[in-house]
């Protein structure tokens, strides 16, 4: 492979918006054949024809990533389209940010749903297939908000921190067989704050994100670094954040 990226299979969860959609046309442009999964079916599809249309290899499936079965199939789509998976891209995510005494347990169990369920089921999908090939990349997209721990993010933070601990154990675990990225982004200009709940959260975030925010191409920049690496070099944690940021 010229580049370390051309002609991989490479699956992305949550690809519709944001750091997923950035990173899909990204790898697209630099040959990998990219398979695209998220919840809103006409945006992945806007995606997946400006990506064919630039002379990029793209298909698409409409899937949750809560739903175990869902995760699964988009990992078959990769097989069945294209033969094999190179690599898996756990980026689907969400926040519910609030002080924990105001007890939203709705949003933790959210929360935990998508952002650490859902990583595990894509990691279920695709450890089966690159134990068959002897070779894959899982990526995960973390957050610096697993680093430092502020009010608000208790949960949210605790459930980056359980993807941080399951990628390094799973690196661990691998001896060689398949490579592990864990990539923590800061503030992102992306739609991510406005799925926020609590208005006055939302506010806040939102008017943080846009005085500093990085754009979700330095992320897709991230990903394809870590990609393109020889097969013998792991690129273990990633953190990239606005230069301001605390």
């Amino acid at each position: 492979m010229i580049n370390g990226i051309e002609n991989k299979v490479i699956a992305i969860t949550g690809a519709s918006s944001g750091i997923g959609e950035a990173t899909a046309e990204l790898l697209a442009a630099k040959g990998a054949k990219v398979v695209l999964g998220a919840r809103r079916a006409d945006l992945l599809a806007t995606l997946t024809e400006r990506i064919q249309k630039a002379g990029g290899q793209a298909v698409y499936l409409q899937m949750d990533v809560t739903k175990r079965t869902e995760v699964a199939s988009l990992v078959q789509l990769a097989l069945n389209e294209f033969g094999r998976l190179d690599v898996i891209i756990n980026n689907a995510g969400i926040s519910q940010l609030q002080l924990l005494e105001d007890v939203d347990v709705e949003g933790w169990e959210q929360m935990i749903d998508v952002n650490l369920k859902g990583t595990l089921y894509g990691i279920a999908a695709a450890l089966p297939v690159f134990k068959m090939q002897g070779s894959g990349h899982i990526i995960n997209i973390i957050s610096t908000a697993g680093i430092s721990i502020v009010p608000t993010m208790g949960v949210y933070a605790a459930t980056k921190n359980a993807v941080r601990t399951v990628s390094e154990a799973l690196r661990q675990e691998s001896k060689g067989r398949w490579r592990v990225t864990g990539i923590s982004p800061g503030f992102v200009d992306t739609p991510f704050a406005g799925k926020i709940k609590n208005e006055a959260v939302r506010d806040a975030v939102t008017q943080k994100a846009s005085e500093i925010a990085i754009p979700a191409t330095a992320i897709a920049e991230a990903v394809a670094y870590a990609i393109a690496q020889p097969d013998q070099v792991d690129i273990g944690d990633i953190v990239i954040r606005p230069t301001v940021q605390d």
